[in-house]
C-alpha cells in the first residue's frame, strides 16, 4: 500500500461516537484518510456535534450515515467504496444484563450483520474487528503465573465466564469462522484488536463504562479499594493499534492484544491521590473486604462483575503489539491521571479552588 493509496482510502468506523471510536476516528482523519462513521442517530446532537468537531483541519469532511447493528437497512449504503472497516460499535454493560441476549445479541449479530454487508460491498479489503481481552481469557478464574496470549480463547460455556466475556468471544468466533467460509472472489482480510480495559482521555462527553471507577474515586464515591487487578489499556494506543492493523500488510490474520500493565485498584487509588490531593481532591486508599463487596452487590448490581475477580491477577502477552505493529505502550500512570485530568476538563468532574490543570494535553 502506497502512502497516496493510505491518504484516500475511504475507512467506515462502526459506533463513531463511542469512547474509544472518536479517538480511531480522528486519528485517521489526522492521517489523511476518508471517513465515515456510523452512529444511531443523526439527530442526536450530544454525539453528532463533537464527531464534527473532532479534527477541524481534516483534508476531507467526516461522513456520518445513521445505521442501527440490528437492523440491516442501510449498511450497504454505508460501505459503499470502503477499503477499510473498522467495527467498534458492541455494548460494554456497566452492569450484569438480566438476561444474557441483551449484549449478546448485538454483539453476535450485528458482527455478523457488518461482515456480510462487507462481503456484499465488493471494495472491502480488510475488516478490523475490536474485540476483547475478554476473548483471549475471560473466565473470572486465573492460572497461578498464567500468561494469556492471542492463541487463547475464552470458553464461552464456563461458568466462570460472564455475559459479557461470551459475548465478544462468541462475536469474534462468529468472525473468524464467517471470513474463513467466503468463496475467495469475497474473501477480505481480518484482524482483531483485543485490548485491556480502556483508560485515558475523552474526546467527547460519552464516559466508557470502563472510566466510571476513576470517575468514582475522584468524587469519593469509592470510599474503600477493593482487591481487583485488571490489564489496563490506554486509549490513544488501541486508537494507534486500528490504524496500523489497516497499514500493516503482516497483520492480517492475527489477533492483537493491547495493554500496557496488570495494576490493582489501589495502585490507581495510590496515583490519583498523589496527583491531585494538593488540587483539593481526595482519593480514598483503604482496602475493602471481600465480605463487603459482596454486602453491596445486594444493593449495586454493578459490584457484580467485579466479586468473582477479587485477589486474581491477569496477565497477557501483548508482545505483537510491540514488535509487529510498532507501539510502544503509554505509561500506565500517565493514562490514569490522564483519565482523571479529561473528566475535569470535559466537566463531568467538578474544579477544585487548587485545581491547577493537566501539564501536557498535546497527546489528547
Amino acid at each position: 500500500m502506497t502512502s497516496e493509496l493510505k491518504k484516500v482510502s475511504l475507512v467506515l468506523v462502526t459506533g463513531a461516537s463511542g469512547y474509544v471510536a472518536s479517538h480511531i476516528v480522528r486519528l485517521l482523519l489526522q492521517k489523511g484518510y476518508k471517513v465515515r462513521g456510523t452512529v444511531r442517530s443523526l439527530t442526536d446532537e450530544q454525539k453528532v456535534k463533537p464527531l464534527n468537531d473532532l479534527y477541524q483541519n481534516s483534508r476531507f469532511p467526516l461522513q456520518l450515515v445513521e445505521v442501527n447493528l440490528l437492523n440491516k437497512d442501510g449498511w450497504d449504503d454505508a460501505l459503499k467504496s470502503c477499503e477499510f472497516v473498522i467495527h467498534v460499535a458492541s455494548p460494554f454493560p456497566s452492569k450484569p444484563p438480566s438476561q444474557e441476549e441483551e449484549v449478546l445479541k448485538p454483539a453476535v449479530d450485528g458482527t455478523l450483520l457488518v461482515l456480510k454487508a462487507c462481503a456484499r460491498a465488493g471494495s472491502v479489503r480488510r475488516v478490523v474487528l475490536t474485540s476483547s481481552v475478554a476473548a483471549v481469557h475471560g473466565e473470572t478464574t486465573v492460572k497461578e503465573e498464567q500468561v494469556y496470549g492471542p492463541q487463547n480463547w475464552t470458553d464461552e460455556d464456563s461458568p466462570f465466564t460472564d455475559a459479557y466475556a461470551k459475548s465478544k468471544t462468541l462475536a469474534e468466533k462468529t468472525a473468524w469462522d464467517f471470513v474463513r467460509g467466503l468463496p475467495e472472489e469475497q474473501r477480505f482480510e481480518l484482524v482483531s484488536i483485543n485490548p485491556g480495559i480502556v483508560l485515558g482521555p475523552m474526546l467527547t462527553n460519552v464516559v466508557g463504562t470502563s472510566v466510571f471507577p476513576i470517575r468514582k474515586m475522584m468524587s469519593m464515591t469509592m470510599p474503600l479499594v477493593p482487591a481487583v487487578n485488571f490489564y489496563l489499556c490506554d486509549v490513544r494506543d488501541v486508537a494507534l493499534a486500528h490504524w496500523k492493523a489497516i497499514t500493516v500488510p503482516e497483520a492480517a490474520g492475527k489477533r492483537f492484544i493491547i495493554g500496557s500493565a496488570s495494576i490493582w485498584f489501589k495502585e490507581m487509588s495510590l496515583i490519583l491521590f498523589e496527583e491531585f490531593v494538593k488540587q483539593g481532591y481526595w482519593v480514598f486508599r483503604r482496602h475493602c473486604p471481600y465480605w463487603l463487596v459482596w454486602l453491596t452487590s445486594f444493593i449495586d448490581s454493578s459490584a457484580l462483575l467485579i466479586l468473582p475477580r477479587i485477589e486474581n491477577v491477569y496477565k497477557y502477552d501483548n508482545s505483537l503489539m510491540i514488535n509487529l505493529l510498532k507501539i510502544t505502550p503509554r505509561n500506565f500512570k500517565q493514562t490514569i491521571i490522564d483519565t482523571a485530568y479529561s473528566l475535569i476538563e470535559r466537566g463531568l468532574l467538578p474544579k477544585r479552588k487548587w485545581y491547577t490543570g493537566p501539564k501536557e494535553r498535546d497527546s489528547w
